[in-house]
């Protein structure tokens, strides 16, 4: 469908207009509300800095989100989800204009069991944390925007993050069960979708289905150590990180590896880090369970590192300070504070290869190329790490020579400077994807523009329709 931007806007403020008990905003701060964090890419930053919707809507029940997506329904108004907007691809940014439906307000939990807990999609994922260790447990994973990151985006247009070590990806089985989803008609539906079926709305950004609930797999809680461990060569600080990350009998929840230079920029961004983060080293951070701390500095000693910061789990709930927020995307944004000439990409290593692969990959780019990494365990549950580069940006070609190079290595990439879904992480059309858009969104209102397969449905549904068996053919 295409839209015309004039008639976008007319429509968007007559929904203002005959919706007044809703909670709109139509002022200034659309601007800010329209967009994530794309300008972790100069390409992105370059291709969506313009982009705004029409007006935002705040949502606080289900019947407002009905009334909402009915109206926008009936008068073919774009749509755009959004959570806190900690997104780093565009996922929440409006390539059309029209509403953007922010659910942040729609953030209730709503029941726990053990292993288990259901949730309202804007909740932040530190509050539905705390919650939850009022019952002993957590969330398996959850990223360095903890704080301020819902569970819905998290699942729209997110990866996994710390306990991803333990878990895997949120896409990893048993970790999502279920959604609570509806349907953008002039009468919308809701329709419960259990795991795998509701992972077809996973990391999609909300361009094929709304999602109301969200129905995940936890964690018992533990006191986390937080640690830093200094090294001053890179190979000790490889074999550390990846030995702390298989050992068995350690619980754990976290293991970042900031390579040389990366402290340095650390550094120079956050001056309060000084002490805990050593000039000219190689750091990695570390979230052990308080019991297993004894285990934990063997391995330290064993591979020639010091401790450069300890801080127990009662400090940092009375800091409020946490060397997370150091860590997974964080650490790119406090490096490109220090560096503007930086950027970065995402890549997956093949797991029994991955610290050979980084090793190789840090010799051969050199300078251009800073390494970091973080460990987890991939969908097949196998030990590997992702890798969060950063690289100093020449160019959108060399960008992509790099990325490349990775590629030739062995190494997948999961494209950070793309706004298409297939671009990305997806790496591909899926017709199922598509399919659950001409079911939850047949109007092609969701974040319209990110979604290649939308554009090619007709051909992905004549090639899906079911061949005659041979018999059947007409004779002549």
């Amino acid at each position: 469908m295409a839209f015309d931007r004039v008639i976008v806007a007319e429509r968007t403020h007559a929904l203002v207009t005959a919706l007044p008990a809703l909670e709109w905003i139509t002022d200034s701060r659309v601007a800010r509300l329209s967009q994530d964090f794309n300008w972790f890419s100069p390409v992105l930053k370059r291709q969506l800095e313009q982009q705004r919707a029409d007006a935002v809507v705040r949502p606080k029940t289900e019947e407002e989100i009905v009334a909402v997506l009915a109206a926008c329904a009936r008068e073919q108004v774009p749509i755009t989800a959004r959570g806190s907007g900690t997104g780093n691809y565009g996922q929440c940014v409006p390539l059309h204009g029209g509403v953007i439906l922010d659910l942040s307000a729609y953030n209730r939990l709503l029941w726990v069991k053990p292993g288990v807990g259901r949730a309202q999609a804007g909740i932040r994922l530190g509050e539905m944390d705390r919650q939850m260790r009022e019952h002993g447990q957590e969330l398996r994973c959850v990223p360095s925007t903890w704080r301020s990151a819902t569970l819905g985006g998290l699942f729209g247009g997110g990866f996994g993050g710390l306990g991803s070590i333990n878990y895997g990806p949120l896409a990893a089985r048993g970790n999502v069960l279920g959604v609570r989803a509806i349907t953008v008609e002039p009468e919308p539906q809701t329709l419960e979708l259990r795991a795998p079926e509701a992972l077809l709305l996973h990391h999609v950004y909300g361009c094929n289905g709304i999602v109301l609930e969200l129905e995940v797999g936890l964690a018992p809680a533990h006191p986390w150590l937080e640690s830093i461990i200094s090294f001053d060569a890179f190979e000790p600080a490889l074999a550390f990180a990846d030995a702390l990350a298989a050992a068995p009998g350690i619980v754990k929840k976290g293991i970042t590896l900031l390579a040389r230079p990366v402290p340095d920029l650390l550094l120079k961004a956050v001056p309060v880090l000084g002490g805990s983060l050593q000039p000219e080293s190689h750091a990695v951070l570390v979230l052990v369970a308080e019991f297993a701390e004894d285990a934990m500095l063997q391995l330290v000693q064993l591979h020639g590192g010091g401790v450069t910061l300890r801080r127990t789990a009662a400090e940092v709930l009375k800091t409020q300070r946490t060397i997370t927020e150091y860590t997974w995307n964080h650490t790119t944004l406090h490096a490109l504070k220090a560096d503007k000439s930086l950027t970065y990409t995402q890549c997956a290593f093949q797991s029994g290869r991955h610290t050979q692969q980084a090793a190789q990959l840090r010799t051969h780019f050199g300078d251009e190329v800073h390494t970091h990494l973080e460990w987890i365990r991939n969908l097949e549950g196998a030990l590997t790490c992702s890798g969060l580069q950063l690289i100093r940006y020449a160019s959108d070609e060399r960008l992509a020579d790099v990325q490349q190079v990775y590629r030739d290595h062995g190494v997948s990439i999961a494209n950070p400077h793309v706004f298409i879904v297939e671009d990305g992480k997806q790496g591909r059309i899926n017709p199922d994807v598509v399919a659950m858009k001409q079911r939850l969104d047949p109007l092609g209102l969701l974040n319209p523009g990110k979604l290649r397969g939308w554009d090619v449905r007709d051909q992905l549904a004549l090639r899906d329709r079911p061949q005659p068996e041979l018999a059947t053919l007409p004779r002549f």
